[in-house]
């Protein structure tokens, strides 16, 4: 579901890396429980192939370093809202309501600004928490192989 640099296709790794690091974040007071994706493999994968995620969970990105980032949602059949986040945990960008796709091409969703994390949680879940640029994020629990 990432892109950096070069387009990470979600549907190309179609075996899901197992098992997942979980860590914790809150933003805007709300706390979720998220999978970490932190290898090229995790990330290329993402929430694809997933029917429902619970209300209270998402998807942490981690990357090494800030630069603009590309998602999409090609195998992904789950609305999605995308945060992009900075080195300093600073909400940078929102891409709301990304919508499945099954064939390309896929519309893409940019950060348009450098972003070392992204959250992913269900549609609508921004709105629904006041989640707005300039928010700051905690992130606990981020295995050591992410830092």
């Amino acid at each position: 579901m990432a892109l950096a640099g070069a387009l990470l296709c979600s549907g190309c790794n179609r075996t899901r890396p197992e098992p997942r690091d979980t860590a914790s974040v809150v933003l805007a007071g709300h706390r979720f429980s998220v999978e970490v994706a932190a290898t090229p493999a995790e990330q290329a994968h993402g929430l694809m192939d997933r029917t429902s995620m619970p209300a209270d969970h998402g998807m942490l990105f981690v990357f090494r370093e800030d630069m603009p980032r590309t998602f999409w949602m090609k195998n992904t059949l789950i609305p999605l809202d995308m945060l992009f986040f900075d080195s300093q945990y600073r909400l940078v960008a929102i891409q709301a309501n990304a919508q499945p796709c099954k064939a390309n091409p896929c519309r893409l969703y940019p950060s348009e600004v450098p972003a070392r994390y992204v959250l992913e949680l269900n549609a609508g879940a921004a709105a629904r928490i006041g989640a707005h640029q300039g928010d700051v994020i905690t992130i606990s629990g981020l295995p050591a192989r992410t830092q």
